[in-house]
């Protein structure tokens, strides 16, 4: 779902199964042992609460929605541990995609992070390597809005400066890269590293000849 060259300006990054890899099996099962409910109750409710998380609720107010709906009653450590399990299990990093953000940087590319993330990831990503080089990051619980709503593509190409066609993005959900493309937005829908490279490299931000390696302005 590559889109033609129109000289891009800046490209804005998704941060969960893009840059991030998805929470391993392990993470998820020691959430599992922790909840002490089946896994069949615990991930429907986790994913029907999570759009508010997303948009600013509090980690306390969310749990205790996810517990209600599974029929838990857990205690403030329970609580806690959840919590502090759910945020590490988003901030495994592709190297593979880190690596491209390296590339980018080495070229000065412009790049954003725009991401549907609660107030306790977001926190840890303002201060992830990873995201240092970002000129800017977007998270949906500041902005009250979650992809793939409009009006959250358009805050970030007001806050970048930069007009539809001379910006991309990167996401991995085709309904976030569709609701982007309907603004003219220049999009790819990620599905591995090497379309990654190809999309960057036809867009003249990376270099062929030299495996994506960046190239001098």
């Amino acid at each position: 779902m590559d889109t033609g060259d129109a000289g891009i300006e800046a490209v804005v990054f998704d941060f969960g199964d893009v840059i991030s890899l998805s929470p391993p099996p392990e993470d998820r099962a020691r959430m599992e042992r922790l909840a002490g409910v089946p896994a069949d109750d615990l991930w429907p409710a986790y994913w029907s609460e999570r759009r508010a998380y997303d948009r600013g609720r509090s980690a306390q107010e969310y749990w205790g929605a996810v517990a209600r709906r599974v029929g838990a009653d857990w205690d403030t450590a329970t609580l806690h541990g959840m919590w502090a399990l759910d945020v590490g299990s988003w901030l495994h990093v592709r190297q593979h995609t880190a690596r491209v953000l390296d590339r980018l940087m080495q070229r000065g590319v412009r790049t954003a992070l725009l991401s549907n993330a609660p107030v306790d990831i977001s926190a840890a990503l303002r201060h992830s390597p990873v995201t240092a080089s970002f000129e800017a990051l977007f998270f949906s619980c500041d902005l009250g809005l979650c992809k793939p709503e409009a009006e959250i593509y358009e805050h970030v190409l007001e806050a970048m400066g930069t007009a539809p066609e001379r910006t991309a993005f990167v996401d991995d959900r085709e309904e976030n890269v569709l609701a982007a493309k309907r603004l003219g937005i220049s999009v790819h829908h990620y599905a591995g590293g090497d379309g990654l490279v190809s999309f960057l490299v036809d867009h003249g931000l990376l270099d062929a000849s030299n495996g994506g390696a960046p190239t001098p302005r």
